[in-house]
């Protein structure tokens, strides 16, 4: 298994919309083939940060998802939305 958590900082007038669209997406991410977990953060002290966390059956899931066109039609919406670049990292329980 594969762990995906991705850090993203949004934009301030931007980031209670983030919020809505992520949750709007969360469910077909979750149905996407090879996802076996998603949960979704904000920071309490910072609500322009969001921490993603999910669970995929390989790398090659993640992939296959990275390239579909679910993954683009999300990121080109949350994408103009961000204040920074994305960090992501893919790790494994040890």
């Amino acid at each position: 298994m594969l762990i995906r958590v991705v850090k993203l900082t949004i934009k301030e007038e931007k980031s209670d919309t983030f919020a809505t669209t992520s949750k709007g997406n969360r469910e077909k991410i979750l149905a996407f083939p090879g996802c076996k977990h998603l949960e979704m953060y904000r920071d309490i002290q910072n609500p322009q940060l969001f921490i993603t966390y999910s669970h995929w059956e390989d790398e090659s899931a993640l992939n296959n998802y990275r390239n579909s066109a679910l993954f683009k039609s999300i990121w080109a919406t949350v994408k103009p939305m961000f204040a920074e670049k994305a960090m992501a990292w893919s790790v494994q329980t040890y």
